[in-house]
């Protein structure tokens, strides 16, 4: 068998590995870069930038990182031992031993390679699904080079990346001149075939023949020379698609990254409130709980603490007990919304976390009902229907025990057995989906201002007795498939 048919087989076998390089850009230096300025260890989002790379890399399918760490290798690793756990091997290489600039290091590297690889600076934070889509777009024998839009303002010097000429999707050249708004700039994420790290002997150095600076990585080099051949294609980060990617220079541009990532943030069942209003107060709270370090689950707990309060003022009875306890149940709502916020900014979601949200949840649900019927009960004492909202109160308090039971036996059953048909599946969805919508509690509050709270108890009893019911047609025997 030839050689080119075995690099061909190695290559073909995908992207798993990555190199970053935490003190330096792929395509620039970062001269009076330090770490008590924007660098590796800047926080974003509760994370160090480094951490997050790394995290995000985890996540988005890489098996293996190489980190080509300089004189702040040891704050490095300290900062990657915190948080999150790190389930991928990392092997880290000191420049002073294996220089940027050395051929004989990137003919190492390639030996670690199996197929593609993705080379990375730390000052950015991206998308898992950006990496994702570069795993799945690698092609034999070709290169992929992420580009960003050129912003109003780009930085004067030192981490100014070179913008780039397309023709059909495919990198014709780098330029040095600022882009103009809009115009796309080489991002510091590139994924390159392993035969581009170890080119022939006698291979030019560039096709203009400009020698490399000292201490600089050829990543422009190879894929210039790769683009001669029309074997690099460029990616386009976009935000529409999921594929955003920010660019870390100063305060200023860590400040957007950080509302970037923040607006990526979406829980899987999105109400309109949700959407439109608790997001909106939950994502101050949550830069808060992040300053404080509390987990995910503390602050579910602080959730369910405001939520039986809550519960607490509806039984008082009162008109302005109400109004207090639909207040405190809005921000109960809210604060639930930090958990899930707080666990994907920090990568520490957990299967437990997430049944301990949807547990709790019902447990607060559960709380207001029985609340707002005791409350009920206490302003209509002593007359004949005085029974009645401890009968709804009840019924509602049933309803949400079996819908909480069958949405828990759903989930099992849809982890393991799986559904009969993709009607079943899609109904088994939908109402998974919905089953945490935090909306009702905007109607509460609109019941407790018309002073109404017993309606609001008919409309609970129904639905979740309509919602538990439905629960048992969607799991019936005839809707799951044998295992």
């Amino acid at each position: 068998m030839s050689e080119s048919t075995l690099q061909r087989g190695a290559e073909l076998q995908g992207l798993s590995t990555a190199i970053l390089l935490p003190g330096a850009g792929l395509f620039g230096d970062r001269p009076g870069r330090g770490l008590t300025d924007v660098g590796p260890l800047t926080p974003i989002g509760g994370l160090s930038l480094f951490q997050r790379t790394v995290l995000t890399l985890q996540r988005g399918g890489m098996r293996q990182l190489i980190v080509l760490a300089g004189s702040d290798e040891e704050l490095l690793k300290h900062a990657l031992a915190r948080g999150a756990r790190v389930t991928i091997p990392v092997r880290w290489m000191p420049v002073r031993e294996f220089p940027l600039d050395d051929p004989r290091t990137w003919e190492s590297l390639a030996t670690e390679v199996r197929g593609f690889c993705l080379i990375a600076g730390v000052q950015a934070v991206f998308s898992k699904g950006l990496i994702e889509h570069l795993r799945q777009s690698v092609r034999d024998g070709e290169a992929l080079v992420v580009t960003r839009e050129a912003g109003p303002v780009e930085p004067a010097m030192g981490r100014r990346n070179p913008a780039v000429a397309l023709q059909e999707g495919r990198l014709i050249s780098f330029h040095n001149h600022p882009g103009q708004e809009g115009h796309q700039v080489a991002a510091d994420l590139v994924v390159l075939p392993a035969s581009i790290l170890t080119p022939p002997n006698g291979a030019a150095a560039s096709p203009s023949g400009a020698a490399e600076p000292a201490g600089m990585i050829p990543v422009r080099r190879w894929l210039e020379r790769a683009a001669v051949e029309g074997r690099v294609r460029v990616v386009a980060a976009a935000a529409h698609a999921g594929l955003w990617y920010r660019d870390v220079w100063d305060p200023t541009s860590a400040g957007l990254a950080e509302r970037t990532l923040f607006r990526s943030l979406k829980g899987e069942a999105e109400g309109f409130v949700d959407r439109y209003f608790n997001r909106t107060f939950s994502r101050l709270l949550t830069r808060l709980f992040l300053r404080m370090k509390c987990s995910p689950n503390a602050i579910t707990m602080v959730a369910t603490a405001v939520g039986i309060l809550s519960a607490v003022g509806f039984g008082i009875g009162t008109y302005s007990a109400g109004i207090v306890a639909a207040l405190l149940f809005q921000l109960a709502a809210v604060i639930d919304c930090c958990d899930g916020e707080v666990a994907r900014l920090t990568f520490t979601e957990s299967p437990f976390g997430a049944w301990l949200d949807i547990a709790m949840d019902n447990v607060v649900h559960m709380a207001i009902f029985a609340g707002i019927a005791c409350g009920a009960y206490l302003r209509q004492a002593g007359t004949e229907g005085a029974w009645i909202p401890l009968a709804l109160g009840g019924a509602a308090v049933l309803g949400n025990i079996m819908s909480f039971w069958l949405v828990t036996k759903a989930q099992k059953i849809g982890a393991t057995r799986g559904w009969n048909t993709p009607k079943q599946a899609a109904w088994s969805d939908f109402i998974l989906k919905n089953v945490a919508s935090r909306d009702f509690s905007v109607v509460v509050f609109l019941f407790a201002l018309l002073d109404k709270l017993d309606w609001f108890l008919w409309m609970a009893a129904l639905g979740s007795t309509v919602f538990w019911l439905m629960m048992v047609w969607v799991i019936r025997p005839s809707a799951r498939a044998r295992a």
